[in-house]
């Protein structure tokens, strides 16, 4: 047979590395034999044009450039992708190495060819503040492409996988760069889409550039335990097949060798020595359907005695990459743990090839429809962080946790199962149910018991939900949730809400500037807020109130400016001319705070203060933070209590009582009968004198008035020294 490329196709590689066209003529004859003869010729016109615009390029291994993208294509034929796929394998480095247009690709070799590869391309074009910027937006261009076609994930781990087995020629500290980015990013996501094999090699490769000593002593381990345990493994796997003979159960049965990383991880988490780990074998089991996994299951079991707590059944519940199989772990020979996975050959397919089990063997089977619906989940679920995420750093810090999930398995009250990552909480997982469910969620049950939102759920917990209409997401949830989903949609739900807070008080504190420099000022017209919004580079008129409101422009220097350009007269203050106060009605929410070192309740004469990106913070007249010139005056502003004010607010106090049984309870009686709250209490004996103990509340009450009404109660009760109103340091 001639082959598909002869040396008159391309003399500068048939002069310069034959090896290389022998190569080429192997990937298009022998590992694209499952195309049909028009898909190859197609791959050949790809080989030939990647190779001209490679041309003259070399590897840091001293072969042309396109002895790389010619193997990534020759990985991806394990799994029978498609030509287009493979053409874009040939031609991924063409668009961001040559100068390769998209309209270039998608003239010769068509749309979907040319999407492939510009999803594999890297944003260089554009100014990114710092390396992990640019690289995070890397990751999202890529993850987005992905979620609209799963082939390019397949390349990009492909090519991933080729750098990794030829990092040899490269610097010490830009192999530790990619090694980390691959054992971070690449392997999980590996691990996530169901490619076992080269999950385990991503690993294994990155363990060996990160700490290559460790790497070479563990190697060397393995291979010397490797010889002293044959005779054991061969015992155990005769063993094994016999019962099942006995059994009659026709199975295929194999020993397999755990990776390194995996070795290491594990001596790592149980501080191990290598001498201590046994389990560095496994055995595998392949049955011809599900039926005979349990059958398989019960005869080894009355072999070798199981391990309690070692059992898992991931065929009733697969995993969320769709991976099935029985695991079970049993006392063998000589005290040795065996690890033993059970599974049907479709399961077999699945486990090794995951979602590229879809190309290799297209079938109508459940299983297969089952990993792609999950894959597709996934990547749906990637499209809702993206849209959550205010910027690529913080999507990438969603993916990632999303990526590591060792999961617990949960179900909804109607008996549906959900996957969760292991450590997740309520929460998490009514915003797994759905974005709203989490945002209205104020309660829940698991196992038909009321417990707190920032409960871990375990396997086989029960969840269920408790909303209300006006609820809404607290931020303190942002410090025990875990999925990248809820994470995501919490951040999300406080910036636009914070957003619509600022711009409210924007509005306020413009038109108290306006109405101090003119009284009959009125607010300026679109046209006029359309050139002030020109002449400062603002993005929008509710943009620059929001930035208003948060202190970022000064509200007084905006208004100035919108009085002159819709006309009106401006007049400078007369000296001594006081400026409106600004109302707190103590309802404002998150764009106006209430500092926590004087924590200020209505009656208290109180002053704003500007804090960067958080808006206006409220503070007292005499807050030692404000005094003695320790803050910009520019960033003060006055403000008054709205007289109807109808909230509670927290305001810390100190009682001295008797150290005797009881007194902490009258205390607390006599603060709820003058209608107040206790929100926190911690109590402390005094040093030197038992007689007395120190209790520091934090009281909750509607102003001064009745802060002082508490007191006095409290002052009249026998056991109470001495009470006191205190600050936060």
């Amino acid at each position: 047979m001639e082959p598909a490329l002869a040396a008159a196709d391309v003399p500068e590689l048939a002069g310069s590395a034959p090896a290389v066209l022998a190569a080429a003529n192997r990937f298009l004859s022998e590992e694209t034999a499952y195309l049909r003869p028009e898909d190859r010729a197609f791959l050949a016109t790809a080989f030939k044009f990647s190779e001209a615009a490679h041309r003259g390029q070399m590897r840091r291994t001293g072969d042309p450039y396109i002895s790389h993208p010619l193997a990534v294509a020759g990985i991806l034929t394990h799994w029978h992708l498609d030509a287009q796929a493979l053409a874009a394998a040939l031609l991924h480095d063409v668009m961001e190495d040559t100068g390769v247009s998209k309209l270039e690709l998608t003239e010769k070799f068509g749309r979907h060819v040319a999407e492939l590869v510009d999803g594999m391309s890297k944003i260089d074009k554009l100014e990114f503040q710092s390396k992990e910027e640019a690289q995070a937006e890397n990751f999202r261009k890529m993850l987005l492409a992905m979620a609209r076609d799963l082939r390019v994930i397949l390349i990009k781990l492909a090519d991933r996988l080729h750098n990794m087995r030829t990092m040899d020629a490269m610097r010490e500290d830009k192999q530790k760069r990619i090694a980390r980015e691959t054992m971070e990013i690449y392997a999980p996501i590996a691990n996530r889409i169901g490619l076992n094999s080269i999950y385990q090699e991503l690993d294994d490769l990155s363990f060996k550039y990160l700490h290559p000593r460790r790497y070479d002593v563990l190697s060397k381990a393995l291979k010397a335990a490797r010889g002293n345990r044959r005779e054991v493994v061969g015992k155990i796997l005769d063993s094994i097949k016999l019962k099942l003979s006995d059994a009659g159960i026709d199975a295929s049965v194999t020993g397999r060798e755990k990776n390194l990383f995996s070795i290491y991880r594990k001596m790592q988490e149980k501080q191990l020595s290598f001498s201590e780990v046994f389990d560095i074998y496994g055995f595998r089991v392949i049955v011809r359907d599900v039926p005979t996994c349990y059958l398989a299951l019960g005869a080894l079991h009355s072999l070798f005695k199981p391990i309690a707590g070692k059992f898992k059944d991931y065929i009733a519940i697969a995993k969320s990459n769709g991976y099935q199989s029985l695991h079970t772990t049993l006392f063998g020979p000589y005290g040795t743990p065996i690890e033993i996975q059970i599974r049907t050959q479709e399961m077999h397919r699945v486990a090794d090839a995951g979602v590229a089990s879809h190309w290799m063997y297209k079938s109508g089977d459940e299983s297969f429809s089952d990993v792609q619906q999950k894959t597709h989940q996934w990547l749906q679920s990637l499209l809702e962080l993206q849209s959550e995420s205010g910027d690529a750093v913080e999507f990438l810090e969603h993916i990632k946790v999303d990526l590591f999930p060792d999961e617990v398995y949960v179900f909804t009250p109607k008996g549906k199962i959900l996957s969760m990552p292991s450590g997740a909480t309520c929460v998490d997982f009514a915003y797994a149910v759905h974005s709203d469910i989490g945002n209205r969620c104020i309660a829940a049950k698991v196992n038909h018991e009321l417990v707190p939102l920032r409960t871990k759920l375990r396997n086989g917990d029960q969840v269920e939900i408790v909303t209300a209409a006006h609820a809404k997401p607290n931020p303190s949830w942002l410090t025990f949730v875990t999925t990248g989903k809820a994470r995501s949609h919490i951040r999300h739900f406080l910036k636009n809400m914070r957003h619509e807070e600022a711009v409210l008080l924007g509005e306020r504190l413009l038109l108290q500037a306006m109405t101090t420099l003119l009284p009959n000022a009125t607010m300026p017209s679109e046209d006029v807020w359309e050139r002030w919004i020109r002449e400062n580079n603002a993005k929008s008129r509710e943009e620059a109130l929001a930035e208003v409101g948060l202190g970022k422009r000064l509200a007084v220097v905006v208004a100035k400016r919108l009085l002159q350009l819709s006309g009106q007269w401006l007049e400078e203050p007369a000296p001594g001319k006081k400026a409106t106060a600004v109302t707190i009605r103590g309802t404002e929410g998150m764009a106006i705070q209430f500092a926590r070192c004087c924590n200020p309740i209505p009656g208290d004469p109180i002053i704003g203060f500007f804090k960067k990106d958080q808006g206006l913070v409220i503070h007292t007249h005499d807050c030692p933070l404000l005094s003695g010139g320790r803050v910009d005056s520019d960033k003060l502003i006055d403000v008054e209590w709205d007289p109807a004010v109808a909230r509670l607010f927290d305001v810390p106090a100190r009682v001295l009582a008797e150290n005797t049984r009881g007194a902490l309870a009258e205390i607390a009686a006599s603060i709820a009968e003058a209608n107040a709250n206790i929100a926190s209490v911690a109590t402390q004996e005094q040093s030197g004198d038992e007689r007395y103990i120190q209790i520091q509340f934090t009281l909750q009450v509607h102003d001064r008035v009745h802060l002082a009404q508490v007191m006095k109660r409290l002052r009249a009760l026998p056991s109470v020294y001495r009470i006191q109103r205190t600050r936060s340091n």
